[in-house]
């Protein structure tokens, strides 16, 4: 094989790499795009997920809001569990509350 044979496969190898990883930028970019769109159309939704921890490996505790209602659920492997529920009402200020 003479040197310049090689030269171009490297040169091969190296743009085909190229290719692959400029593909998987743009998936990554369009993924992004098409997330951030979801949370644009869910905003008018009754079902809304308000914030979610995670307490273990495959355990979760998540605040929903259903309606006018905010509903606290336990999220493990294979089960949904309601820990409570409460209507969605604003929290009192500080400045009202008697010492």
């Amino acid at each position: 094989m003479s040197t310049g044979a090689m030269g171009f496969d490297w040169f091969r190898y190296i743009g085909s790499m190229a290719l692959v990883l400029a593909l998987l930028l743009g998936l990554l970019w369009l993924l992004r795009r098409l997330k951030g769109m979801q949370r644009v159309q869910q905003s008018g939704s009754r079902l809304q997920l308000l914030e979610t921890i995670s307490i273990g490996p495959r355990q979760k505790i998540s605040l929903l809001r259903v309606g006018s209602k905010e509903v606290l659920v336990g999220i493990t492997a294979g089960q949904f569990t309601a820990l409570g529920h409460w209507d969605d009402t604003p929290a009192a200020p500080e400045s009202d509350l008697v010492a």
